[in-house]
């Protein structure tokens, strides 16, 4: 099982942003209180050390040419990380941003792969 908090609608790329992507528009908008700003980056920092980012061992996994409409989705046993997802979703849930909650045993096809996660190019239709 894999699963994935993104917004409900797409995106002018036509994907379903990620709950951190959601997070850091806010952040980097400048929208954020200094408070919530701190914790804003804290727990970014704390998930930038906790696990691989696709990008360094697949630079152009994200490429639209290479994976178009490329997402990360979490598995489910990577209990560690998804503990930690509910200061995003008060975050996102105060400032009236959607964040709905997706899973799925097979989300698409798997380019990228870790201990933790999965990128996947979603199937069409």
């Amino acid at each position: 099982m894999y699963i994935r908090f993104q917004s409900p609608k797409k995106n002018h790329r036509g994907i379903h942003v990620g709950i951190f992507g959601l997070a850091n528009s806010l952040g980097n908008r400048g929208l954020l209180s200094e408070e919530e700003h701190r914790l804003w980056r804290s727990m970014n920092d704390w998930y930038n050390a906790a696990y691989p980012d696709p990008t360094a061992a697949f630079p152009e996994v994200y490429d639209d040419d290479v994976n178009p409409g490329a997402v990360a989705w979490f598995k489910s046993t990577a209990v560690h990380l998804l503990e930690k997802i509910p200061p995003y979703l008060q975050l996102l849930d105060r400032y009236g941003v959607d964040c709905e909650l997706v899973t799925s045993d097979d989300p698409g096809k798997v380019v990228y792969e870790d201990e933790f996660q999965i990128v996947v190019v979603p199937r069409e239709g």
